[in-house]
């Protein structure tokens, strides 16, 4: 694929009538191939114990599993490079750019992880080669979903910037749903011997289908009319630089927003799995049909939140949210640890619905046009690499260390709080902002 290819010349934005023609096709578009790049990312959550068996053979209890985490928070410690190296391609090349990179990236890398022979075929170099993988996963997720998100926002209409934008948590709650959903189908009827063979790789490979699917897709995207009028005004020097603190400002509330998100996000879709089977002590089979019926609800949620915050603005929206999960984490813990069902789909339910109120919208209104695709995917990055992507690494750590079931909520409290009081005192209101400009 060649850059002119990548890079070509757009065709201004549609006429009025054709107007919701072409952001039906934009949504399509986008989702598919955001729901692949989740999907991608999401399995290697949930078959997290079976590949530390698979690639970290471990007798002491836990030690598979920690480790596999700890190769789980790399993808994310590489999404910062990701978006250092991705992020300025869209500002430079268009928005378009990145989404074809990404996926195609995303699905030859899974694609490898699932071909890739373990610790008994290979000995030190499976674990290695998956670090690798990992770490390259990691990047083309760093650039995916920033990206994703500009993309939609900059197509749509003004006054339904939030709705559009739930696509991208929507089809990636549908994506993490449809993992959930095939590992319970592969634990329920696979053995556990053909499970740890063979069976975890299937979704892995099966990647490559759906890559090819979303890169035939996209590639027929025309660029967003936001980057379409910032190409003119580059063109005839119309482009202002951006203040330094205004760039400082927008890291520190994208950072904010995406550690809020973030850490409960995967504390959620990655940990929870984990946490129920490993420490509360049902079977695989049944934690993962209760996250099942979770990620339900957080996937039908997202259309409702977006409606909701284009008609009551963003900043009323994240405080609930970071108040809600700083005062009720710890109840969540309790109430998953007690072993009952009805209680546990109680914690998850009050888990997930919190976290739907958090729109990725906030990520392209808080940054000026011309640097919007490096700063969003920066901020949004950063904040996965620091705070989310060890989430579940560590609070598999703390109860290892401490014996406590209910420690990890401590840190997801204590990162709520910290979000809260930054987004209290820098966050405006930005539902009406324009997007064009800067």
């Amino acid at each position: 694929m060649s850059t002119l290819d990548l890079a070509q010349t757009r065709p201004h934005a549609p006429s009025e009538g054709g107007q919701k023609i072409d952001m039906k096709k934009r949504a399509v578009a986008v989702g598919i191939g955001n729901f692949m790049e989740w999907f991608d990312f999401a399995i290697y959550g949930y078959f997290a114990a079976t590949i530390g068996q698979t690639f970290f053979p471990s007798a002491a209890p836990g030690v598979s599993l920690l480790s596999s985490l700890a190769v789980f928070a790399v993808g994310f410690l590489s999404r910062p490079l990701g978006a250092v190296v991705l992020g300025p391609v869209g500002d430079r090349m268009g928005r378009r750019a990145v989404l074809i990179i990404t996926v195609f990236g995303m699905g030859l890398v899974t694609t490898l992880i699932g071909l890739l022979p373990g610790y008994a075929a290979i000995g030190i170099a499976a674990p290695i080669l998956l670090i690798v993988l990992r770490f390259l996963q990691g990047m083309m997720v760093g650039g995916e979903w920033s990206s994703a998100g500009i993309y939609i926002v900059e197509s749509a209409p003004s006054h339904r910037r939030a709705t559009a934008a739930s696509v991208i948590t929507g089809t990636a709650g549908i994506a993490f749903l449809t993992g959930t959903a095939l590992a319970a189908t592969l634990s329920a009827t696979l053995t556990p011997a053909e499970l740890a063979s063979w069976g975890w790789r299937l979704p892995f490979i099966a990647s490559i289908i759906m890559a090819a699917v979303a890169m035939y897709i996209r590639r027929k995207l025309s660029d967003t009319p936001v980057y379409v009028e910032l190409e003119h005004r580059r063109a005839t020097g119309n482009v202002q630089e951006v203040a330094r603190g205004e760039k400082v400002r927008a890291f520190i509330l994208s950072f904010a927003f995406a550690s809020l998100f973030g850490v409960s996000l995967y504390y959620f879709i990655t940990y929870a799995n984990n946490h129920l089977t490993q420490t509360v002590g049902l079977s695989k089979s049944s934690s993962l049909w209760l996250c099942s019926i979770a990620l339900v609800i957080y996937t039908l949620s997202h259309p409702i939140i977006g409606l909701l915050s284009d008609r009551v603005g963003r900043r009323r929206l994240l405080l609930f949210a970071a108040g809600g999960l700083t005062l009720l984490a710890y109840p969540i813990f309790l109430m998953m640890n007690t072993g009952s069902t009805a209680l546990i789909l109680t914690a998850l339910a009050i888990l997930v619905a919190i976290t739907a109120v958090m729109d990725v919208v906030l990520l392209v209104e808080v940054f000026p046009a011309s640097i919007r695709s490096t700063g969003a995917a920066v901020g949004h990055n950063v904040a996965l690499a620091v705070l989310a992507g060890p989430g579940p690494f560590l609070a598999a750590a703390l109860i290892s260390m401490t014996g406590d079931p209910n420690i990890p909520a401590w840190y997801l409290a204590g990162v709520s709080l910290a979000c809260f009081l930054v987004l209290w005192f820098m966050l405006p209101e930005t539902r009406d902002k324009d997007i064009t400009q800067g």
